[in-house]
């Protein structure tokens, strides 16, 4: 589960890989990521064009009660819940090491899904979230 949104630049810097990394587990992993922001450009139509615009092959879902971020704890866009088989968290943070070089990034998240593939526990299960803050409607 990732936590994500439509205009955040670091969401946008990651966007590739984490379209990349869906693809490449459909059908061994599901990758869903959840857009809980309450903010202009993260409508449900801004949603749909950025899925169409960006030809993305995961489910971008929306959270507009925010329910299942406040749930999760989550604070960040992209912020990455993994969960394993049972549901236990078994990695949180960023997808990789670095958002600015995708080329020389650590892919923490990769890594953590063949681990869990493979019935052993990840060699990294918690990273800083870096991104965005998610954006809280109002009380």
């Amino acid at each position: 589960v990732i936590f994500s949104c439509c205009h955040c630049p670091y969401v946008i810097a990651w966007e590739d890989r984490i379209n990349e990394l869906a693809a490449d587990y459909a059908g061994r992993a599901a990758v869903l990521v959840i857009n809980a922001n309450d903010h202009i450009g993260d409508r449900l139509s801004d949603m749909q064009e950025r899925v169409e615009d960006q030809k993305l092959v995961y489910p971008f879902l929306r959270d507009e009660r925010q329910d299942v971020a406040r749930s999760f704890g989550a604070s960040r866009t992209p912020e990455v819940f993994m969960l394993d088989r049972s549901h236990t968290l078994i990695y949180h943070g960023a997808p990789d090491s670095s958002y600015q070089d995708p080329g020389g990034a650590v892919p923490h998240l990769r890594q953590a899904m063949d681990a869990a593939l493979e019935g052993r526990p990840p060699p990294i299960t918690d990273t800083p979230a870096v991104g965005c803050t998610i954006k809280w409607r109002a009380a």
